[in-house]
């Protein structure tokens, strides 16, 4: 009886055996490669993951972009049990709140919470003594911009999801961004998944910048001062190769560190003025509608004038500035001297409104430039091509029609460049993918009157602050109303100055733009800062004089 019983237990051991052998047989042999591919499916993923972004340096090799290793500070939650201690610790060992570090030790459900990134040395080292369960250390490479606000503008920024925000960062994305891989990645301890960094051979391209380190930091420091000094609400500088279209500077004020784009409350500081705000001119405008005339030979520049005084067209009158009157016979190229509204609109009269306005279509004053910066913007100026006679009348002399001021140098071009009109570009290692042929818009003969014109305006006119002793230089003032809401600000202007120099044979031109400062015209404003930046490019590029 009990060697039955025996054998009966024996038999069921043996049979149970047999039966989980067979079992496992089926599933590790017979079944083996579809529960590998299901075990491998639950802990192996296969992201995405982008090579190093490019990097941005300007022309003597300065970096303004670059990508750097830092470790950040992360956690587990479920994987911590003391919730209270770990939070106390790592909020005194990174200076962080404790209340937030509870707050993402509580969140159970997530796997993956940053604490901090870009952890100092001493950081790292105690936090690796320590070895606090759930708390890990993680390389990444992030986005540094080694010399905080210079050139800002030009820059942007490369924004929280990684993709670049304004300025060439914007522009260039998709030729800086590196190529995409798919990886193949496994779980960790706790289903952690393993974070590996940016791959360096499947890096972005590198972009080398036209600008001149010298021009752009002399150009930003004489902005800063005369915001200061003249309580202006902001301002812009240009300096461009009027040859090439090759940009040597662009500074504006005010700026922002793009490491810490985070912090600015007023997202407009981001927005570039040169070429993402539209502005009326002003007098400044007023060499281009001269340029029309001459080039239509419906004026010279020794033809003249009475000023009226004033001129009445459809109910609007139209004054010169302070309602100055000028006696005796005036010509055109004393009109840009004096800035004389009344003769600007003189020229204009002379020339049909169709061809006036294919002009300054011609100027590219109803187009984008297309320079390689993001979020270029412009104006069709739909109220001036309506065509009524008061709207030709005041664009003459530069109200009533609107531009960005990077079309009003590009425009300025085309005097400094025997008639023809340039592209601006930045970038000068992908400008060869441009079409970077100048455009033709008025005679190398006209352009040679205008620039004597010009050269009277710095000589003798209100452009005498920019003149620099051996040197001819062309230039116009412009002082204009601001308008807000379609009503014309009584006290606020926008004062500029464009020049180009040599004139003779110009290599640089800039453009100098104050947004309200509390002077009264362009002359005491933009003026002076002109000079000063002109001078010290004569001087770093040591020109050689055009007279003794």
């Amino acid at each position: 009886m009990i060697d039955w019983r025996k054998n009966l237990i024996l038999f069921s051991v043996f049979l149970f055996g047999a039966a989980v052998i067979g079992r496992l047989f089926y599933i590790q042999v017979i079944q083996g490669n579809f529960y590998r591919a299901l075990a491998q499916g639950q802990q192996k993923i296969f992201p995405q993951i982008l090579g190093e972004r490019g990097e941005i340096f300007l022309e003597n090799g300065l970096p303004l972009a670059i990508n750097r290793d830092w470790q950040l500070c992360f956690i587990s939650p479920p994987e911590i049990q003391d919730e209270v201690r770990t939070a106390n610790i790592l909020a005194a060992l990174l200076n962080l709140e404790e209340d937030f570090v509870l707050k993402k030790i509580e969140q159970k459900e997530t796997l993956f919470a940053i604490l901090k990134h870009k952890l100092s040395e001493e950081e790292i080292k105690k936090l690796q003594e320590l070895k606090l369960a759930g708390v890990y250390l993680r390389k990444e490479s992030l986005r540094e911009y080694p010399q905080g606000t210079l050139a800002s503008h030009i820059i942007g920024f490369l924004g929280g999801e990684e993709i670049g925000q304004y300025g060439v960062e914007g522009y260039y994305n998709e030729i800086l961004e590196g190529k995409k891989e798919t990886v193949e990645q496994e779980k960790g301890p706790a289903g952690f998944l393993t974070f590996p960094l940016k791959k360096k051979e499947n890096q972005g391209s590198d972009l080398i910048l036209t600008v001149d380190y010298d021009i752009q930091h002399q150009a930003e420091k004489l902005l800063k001062k005369a915001n200061s000094n003249l309580r202006a609400e902001g301002g812009q500088i240009l300096v461009i190769n009027p040859k090439s279209g090759k940009i040597l500077a662009l500074a504006q004020e005010p700026q922002f560190d793009p490491n810490f784009y985070f912090q600015e409350k007023d997202f407009e500081i981001f927005q570039n003025a040169l070429i993402q705000k539209i502005f009326e001119p002003g007098s400044v405008f007023k060499p281009i509608t001269m340029a029309t005339g001459l080039n239509e030979g419906k004026i010279t520049p020794e033809t003249t004038y009475r000023d009226p005084g004033e001129i009445k067209i459809g109910g609007y009158t139209i004054y010169n500035y302070e309602q100055r009157i000028y006696p005796g016979e005036i010509s055109m190229t004393e009109v840009l001297e004096k800035s004389i509204n009344s003769g600007a609109v003189f020229a204009q009269s002379q020339i049909p409104h169709h061809i006036f306005l294919d002009y300054i279509k011609k100027f590219g004053i109803f187009e984008r430039t297309g320079i390689d910066l993001q979020g270029e913007v412009f104006s069709e100026n739909e109220e001036f091509q309506k065509g009524y006679e008061i709207n030709f009348a005041t664009a003459s002399f530069g109200q009533g029609i609107e531009m960005t001021p990077i079309q009003l140098a590009q425009a300025f071009t085309v005097f400094a460049n025997e008639g023809k009109m340039v592209k601006p570009y930045i970038v000068e290692k992908f400008s060869e993918n441009f079409d970077t042929t100048p455009k033709v818009v008025i005679s190398s003969e006209t352009t040679k009157k205008i620039t004597n014109m010009l050269i009277s305006v710095v000589e003798n006119g209100f452009g005498k602050g920019a003149k620099i002793p051996g040197y001819w230089i062309a230039g116009k003032t412009g002082t204009a109303q601001v308008a807000e809401k379609g009503v014309y600000s009584a006290d606020k202007t926008w004062q500029t100055f464009v020049g180009y120099f040599p004139a003779l044979s110009p290599q640089f031109l800039i453009l100098v733009k104050l947004d309200n400062p509390q002077t009264k015209t362009a002359e005491y404003s933009a003026v002076p800062i002109f000079h000063d930046l002109a001078e010290f490019i004569i001087n770093l590029y040591q020109l050689p004089p055009d007279y003794e």
